[in-house]
């Protein structure tokens, strides 16, 4: 067995890594992230507000949103195999690759949603074809959201991972951001025409991002880490093998720790977006997105400072913090967001995304790092992170089943109290990496 020490990344790696190539690739991951995440969420801002009517017309109200749902949770499931497979190429052929090619991948699927048949239009064809799409989406995100974070904690000083890998960690409230501002310029049309064509014009934008973001990620330098496993020949046949070998005791330990994570963004985003829209409290739909903007700008500005902090404190205190104020805000969500003050319901989305979200997301990625060898990692963070993202997005499946009829956020809220339980004791228990350090690899 070799020493975690024997692949530390020294001063200056095989592929030349000083501040410039630095800041490139913390430019690209971030800006490919933005728009990865941006293509993803558009789908979860418009499931909660159009998909229901336009592709499952013929269903209840209840059941619309439930169809929608399900559609949201596949993209989720396809998760792990995107995971899978880009992560056995990226352990085998290097990081950089996959990443422009699941950027490729995400925006194609993106822009096809926009110029899909409604149902009215291709009856069962079309629900079918944007299921198929969504697939393909999650499929493409599995693939980015661990090479992403690889290229920018790779390229890190080992004590700094823990800021270098929240970089790529904000293209998710930017991209968040970006798809509820664009859906809500759009629900500015009447009503007619934002059924009929506005809701497309979002996703139809995604192919001018794409073409940046590509452009962008291929002017960056490969992973000095990947290089010196490539060089060395310590390459896995099977990546994927070398993560089942280490032990399932940090794959499930990662796996819950990512459920917490990413529970929170289904509830808050998705679940309670919905909540809040409909019922006989709604609220304003204009106001609830305007409150979950603020959150996600304030997210994108404090996961730097939570990814320092994790690097100074520790993963633990930093990660537990966030699980704490994730669950406590949630007691008073329902309410602050059907009450009509702005207030308050900005005031959620800043506690619970732009500050609890924030601290787990900005700590999350370096802990799952440390805790794998590099000619592993990307195999292992599709068995880690997105297993528990795929089990999160049926969180507002399964909630709205549980609520049947009546208008109550209750099965939601226990819902998302049971995954941060579970996901605090995970990392509660159990030893965690000290920031800089990396896992032994396996023995053989």
């Amino acid at each position: 067995m070799k020493a975690a020490e024997s692949i530390e990344v020294p001063a200056k790696s095989p592929a030349g890594t000083d501040r410039t190539v630095s800041r490139r690739v913390l430019l690209a991951s971030t800006i490919g992230s933005a728009i990865e995440w941006y293509d993803f969420y558009l789908y979860s801002t418009a499931a909660a507000l159009v998909l229901g009517p336009l592709f499952f017309p013929n269903q209840s109200p209840t059941a619309g949103v439930l169809a929608s749902f399900a559609t949201y949770a596949a993209g989720f499931v396809a998760r792990p195999l995107g995971g899978i497979v880009f992560g056995h190429f990226g352990d085998r052929i290097g990081r950089k690759s996959m990443l422009v090619l699941t950027l490729l991948i995400m925006g194609t699927a993106t822009f096809l949603v926009g110029v899909l048949p409604t149902y009215e239009q291709a009856g069962i064809l079309a629900p079918v074809l944007l299921v198929l799409l969504r697939v393909v989406q999650g499929i493409g995100l599995g693939g980015e959201w661990g090479g992403g974070v690889l290229m920018s904690g790779e390229h890190a000083p080992l004590h700094r991972r823990g800021l270098f890998t929240s970089f790529p960690a904000s293209g998710f409230p930017l991209g968040l951001f970006g798809s509820t501002v664009v859906f809500q310029l759009v629900s500015q049309l009447p009503e007619d025409q934002m059924m009929s064509w506005g809701w497309r014009l979002p996703f139809l934008a995604s192919i001018l991002l794409v073409v940046v973001g590509v452009f962008v990620r291929l002017k960056v330098a490969e992973s000095p880490e990947f290089v010196r496993v490539q060089q060395a020949g310590e390459q896995r046949r099977v990546p994927l093998a070398g993560v089942l070998r280490q032990g399932w005791t940090p794959v499930l330990r990662g796996a819950f720790a990512s459920l917490g994570l990413a529970m929170t963004v289904s509830i808050y985003s998705v679940y309670l977006l919905s909540y809040a829209s409909s019922g006989p409290r709604q609220g304003h739909g204009t106001d609830v997105l305007n409150g979950l903007l603020v959150g996600a700008l304030t997210e994108a500005v404090l996961l730097p400072v939570a990814g320092l902090l994790s690097d100074r404190l520790g993963r633990r205190p930093v990660l537990l913090f966030g699980y704490a104020v994730c669950a406590l805000v949630s007691l008073v969500a329902p309410h602050w967001l059907t009450s009509g003050n702005q207030t308050l319901i900005v005031l959620t989305f800043v506690l619970a995304m732009g500050i609890g979200h924030a601290a787990i997301y900005g700590a999350i990625s370096a802990l799952l790092i440390d805790m794998f060898p590099p000619e592993h990692r990307y195999s292992a963070l599709a068995v880690t992170y997105q297993l528990g993202a795929t089990i999160a997005s049926f969180g507002p499946l399964v909630a709205v089943a549980l609520a049947g009829s009546a208008h109550t956020a209750v099965p939601g809220i226990r819902l998302l109290w049971g995954c941060l339980a579970a996901a605090a004791l995970a990392v509660a228990f159990g030893r965690i990496p000290r920031p800089g350090e990396v896992s032994a690899r396996p023995a053989e």
